[in-house]
């Protein structure tokens, strides 16, 4: 399993194996709902204690920092909550460790779209001073666009540098060709892929990770995405609208000018209806006049 390399530093996905003791329960509530643009979501207590988010999104949602800083926040007292629950009297607040929350994008929002050439974003909490706490959460955004970007401008497009590269293929790349190439490399992997499809069928039941609120706050988020796509539409319409209405006034414009250019044509053939019919008399006099001089 991928993790962090540094506690009181910015993080870094590293491929340090970890053990995954549990998957955490939710709080009885669903996140797996009509609106949501999340393809996975799950939440584990690693054997060092600390907890591990992990979320694949279909579409990123809007404002990505500030919706990971609110989940974040949510696993932090969850957390909190659980142990002390279960250390009672002996609770230490050294006994909270590190909340990680690794957002995994299919199609990454516009910020990601800065860098094209990066697809690992790495954030951690540190001081202007040099001074040093851990303040324990810590974050990851892979933009899986653009590491397929990437992937298939390369060379050997089938080439795999390291095994993160290949768990972050594993997430985004089914080309029967790449995973050929994965399974050569790191032979274990044959294995995951045999489980995916059971995993898939079950969707739903590894969503089931966080609260109402913050539910809530998915489905406020989709719709208010949901309401700008609209409001673009409709600006769009108004736009293509009044394109529209040049475009009719310059077709009446040529209408005029087509008028006016049949109008001219008529005058010009009826001169030369006249010119001819002077040159024919002219013609005619020129005839009489030779007559008239023999």
């Amino acid at each position: 399993m991928s993790a962090f390399a540094d506690q009181n530093h910015a993080p870094s996905l590293t491929c340090v194996r970890l053990e995954v003791m549990e998957v955490l329960p939710n709080d009885g509530t669903r996140l797996a709902d009509e609106s949501s643009l999340v393809i996975m979501d799950i939440v584990v207590q690693l054997s060092d204690g600390s907890i591990a988010n992990l979320e694949i999104q279909k579409i990123g949602y809007k404002f990505p920092g500030e919706r990971s800083a609110c989940y974040s926040a949510d696993l932090l007292l969850r957390q909190y909550k659980r142990v002390r629950s279960e250390r009672k009297k002996k609770f230490s607040y050294k006994d909270i460790k590190d909340v990680y929350t690794i957002v995994l994008f299919e199609n990454s929002p516009a910020e990601f779209k800065k860098f094209p050439d990066v697809y690992i974003h790495s954030f951690g909490q540190k001081s202007d001073s040099g001074l040093e706490f851990n303040l324990l959460q810590k974050y990851v955004f892979v933009a899986l666009d653009n590491f397929k970007n990437i992937q298939h401008n390369k060379e050997n497009k089938y080439l795999i540098n390291s095994r993160l590269d290949a768990w972050i293929a594993f997430c985004c790349i089914d080309d029967p060709e790449m995973i050929i190439a994965i399974i050569e490399q790191y032979p274990e992997f044959r294995a995951y892929y045999e489980q995916i499809y059971d995993i898939c069928r079950n969707i739903e039941g590894v969503m089931e990770m966080f609260s109402k609120e913050l539910q809530e706050l998915d489905r406020n988020t989709v719709q208010l995405m949901i309401d700008e796509m609209q409001e673009d539409l409709k600006q769009k319409g108004k736009e293509l609208d009044l394109i529209n209405q040049k475009l009719g006034e310059k077709n009446q414009e040529l209408d005029e000018k087509n008028q006016e250019l049949d109008e001219k044509n008529q005058e010009l053939n009826e001169k030369n209806q006249e010119l001819q019919a002077a040159l024919a008399r002219i013609r005619e006099l020129e005839e009489e006049k030779e007559k008239a001089n023999q």
